[in-house]
């Protein structure tokens, strides 16, 4: 297996240029910014919990917000202390804790201590569902009542689409059956030299892919209350190219980001979302 600290300490700053690299990849960041706007309290303290580099703890930092920025991996999280470096004295400030740490394991923060919670992609990489049941529940725990939480994971459905466009040959590779029968991706493949069979690393590290309806089910177990589910990338899903190309154009981007934005909480582009976002507020 290949864990998820090893690979965010492997690949540096990609991660904090990931967001922002191309206008495909700006989306998933747009489109997240935009219900946190929507749902967020008009103040108050944000944990980001597995934030790695920062870019959401320091956006928020910028818009008056007080902010705990957790990660697993301390290769990123000496990238946020050099990117929050660069800011405002004012910014850094509300940055008030940076802390090494897993989303399975809140106990050095006290129950309802935040006035929202987000938790952007971490839950993906917890392959074992006892896992996933502890964190939602810490989460949860450490929420004050009637807050909002966001979560992203990566969908499920989206995987299979990327093994069809990029990996065929992935479909019957043994090594992923898993993958097709439960959504868990291991971090390495198997392969053969001289009749033995022996496991290589892969670029993704151990990764559990969620079906749409998952989500809400996880967390409403834990006492929260399902406002949104979108997908981040909504219609543009999978089309990186073609979405590239129209950012040429800013009219038409426009007009192609408020159709994406309109209709991503739709039930059926949610199902092939990427990253699909979800929405919730605890009860």
């Amino acid at each position: 297996m290949r864990e998820p600290k090893e690979y965010y300490d492997s690949i540096g700053e990609k991660e904090w240029h990931r967001l922002a690299k191309d206008p495909y990849h700006m989306l998933e960041y747009e489109i997240t910014m935009h219900f946190l706007k929507g749902h967020l309290p008009k103040e108050g303290r944000v944990l980001d919990a597995g934030g790695g580099p920062g870019r959401y703890s320091i956006e928020l930092a910028k818009m008056g917000y007080e902010v705990v920025l957790l990660d697993i991996s301390p290769i990123q999280l000496d990238i946020a202390k050099r990117k929050l470096g660069e800011c405002e004295e004012e910014v850094r400030s509300r940055v008030t804790g940076i802390a090494e740490g897993s989303v399975t394991d809140l106990s050095e923060y006290n129950d309802e201590s935040f006035d929202s919670v987000l938790c952007l992609g971490t839950l993906s990489h917890l392959i074992e569902e006892e896992d996933r049941k502890r964190a939602a529940k810490e989460l949860v725990r450490v929420l004050k009542r009637d807050s909002p939480i966001f979560v992203s994971v990566i969908g499920r459905y989206s995987a299979f689409r990327v093994i069809l466009r990029d990996l065929p040959g992935e479909l019957t590779e043994p090594g992923h059956k898993d993958l097709f029968t439960d959504g868990v991706h291991h971090g390495h493949e198997i392969i053969k030299e001289d009749g033995r069979d022996y496991k290589r690393s892969t670029a993704f590290p151990d990764a559990y892919f969620f079906l749409p309806e998952e989500i809400p089910e996880l967390f409403n177990e834990c006492g929260v209350e399902a406002l949104q589910l979108a997908s981040c990338e909504g219609l543009s899903a999978h089309l990186e190219e073609a979405t590239n190309a129209l950012y040429e154009d800013k009219e038409k981007w426009e007009k192609w980001f408020q159709i994406v934005l309109n209709t991503c909480t739709e039930p059926s582009i949610v199902g092939m979302g990427e990253h699909i976002l979800f929405v919730g507020r605890k009860k």
